[in-house]
């Protein structure tokens, strides 16, 4: 009896000690916040890469996402919202997070490679089943008729790429005349019936309910209304010339110092370089820095001639003093046609 107690309890002390070998896994959560058109995009990525750190680390990641107005969204974490990331579509809503509230370092964007940006964008033109507008370059939008749907430059970054998008056009063909430029975006945003707070809004307001004949839009929020409209058959029409659309990332120093996850936090960002992560941006018809995933994707990404917000409008803290502040260019413009 005494040996089959013995024996017993040497068994209990093996699995015990099994037990306290094993390592023990955890749950995780962390919340992205970031704008209107990234949601599809970034559930699909969640998944991979939660897949991957469960591999590597044995943890479960949960990451929580929150989408709007790129810079209502980063008021949003200037005001208390506790992002562990950011990933914005313009690098103002990024450095408010450093002028407003000290939650990143000043060099933020030296911290991951190309600037912390892993991908681009661009504005692109939505039109309705056979373009009966025949809407094809800048110039076609500002054409007695046709009525244009395109977020508040004051509360979308989707809607200030799209503004700049058009003044750099009228910029560059105009030789730098700015009365021209002023004229130009003038005619545009005077045939705006409505302005949405955030790009998702746009989409709704264009392919939900079918008002206006040309929305301006994202190219991966272009191609996702195709596919979420197919009845509609709507066409995308990419312009010759357009603005480079630079999407950044950062993780808020504050708030994964707070919640513990600094370490998780930064290498979700670092997997959007990997090149799965490049993969998937190019899927979502984000323009990857990767020349394997841009070759995986032939003929996707047409030829543009891009320029940028440093050419066309003196870099970004510029134009938001110039164009987008209580006052601005674009107040001028859009009260004068109202």
């Amino acid at each position: 009896m005494r040996n089959r107690i013995q024996t017993w309890l040497c068994a209990l002390l093996a699995a015990g000690l099994l037990l306290a070998a094993r390592p023990v896994t955890a749950t995780i959560e962390i919340l992205n916040v970031s704008y209107d058109v990234t949601r599809e995009f970034y559930q699909d990525f969640n998944q991979v890469f939660a897949a991957q750190w469960k591999e590597k680390t044995g943890d479960a990641v949960v990451v929580n996402q929150s989408h709007g107005g790129s810079s209502k969204q980063a008021q949003s974490v200037v005001n208390g919202l506790e992002a562990d990331v950011v990933t914005m579509n313009q690098p103002v809503d990024v450095d408010v997070l450093f002028s407003s509230a000290r939650l990143i370092p000043q060099n933020w964007a030296a911290r991951l490679p190309n600037h912390s940006v892993p991908y681009n964008s661009t504005i692109v033109f939505v039109v309705r089943r056979g373009n009966p507008k025949n809407i094809h370059q800048w110039e076609d939008l500002v054409q007695s008729g046709v009525s244009i749907i395109v977020p508040n430059p004051k509360t979308s970054g989707n809607g200030r790429y799209s503004y700049l998008a058009a003044w750099g056009h009228a910029l560059r063909k105009s030789a730098g005349d700015e009365q021209q430029a002023r004229e130009f975006v003038g005619k545009l945003f005077a045939a705006v019936p409505v302005l949405d707070t955030g790009g998702r809004g746009a989409t709704s307001t264009f392919a939900s309910h079918g008002i206006g004949d040309a929305l301006l839009t994202f190219e991966n929020e272009a191609a996702l209304v195709q596919k979420t409209f197919p009845d509609e058959a709507l066409e995308v029409v990419v312009p010759r010339d357009s603005i480079l659309a630079e999407n950044p990332v950062a993780w808020v120093d504050r708030n994964v110092q707070r919640h513990h996850t600094e370490a998780l936090s930064r290498a979700y960002l670092e997997y959007l370089y990997s090149e799965a992560g490049q993969a998937l941006a190019a899927k979502y018809y984000f323009r990857p820095k990767s020349p394997a995933a841009l070759a995986a994707f032939p003929g996707r990404f047409k030829a543009i001639e891009f320029y940028t917000v440093n050419e066309i409008a003196g870099g970004w803290v510029k134009a938001q003093k110039v164009h987008f502040a209580d006052g601005g260019i674009f107040d001028q413009i859009y009260q004068a046609n109202k």
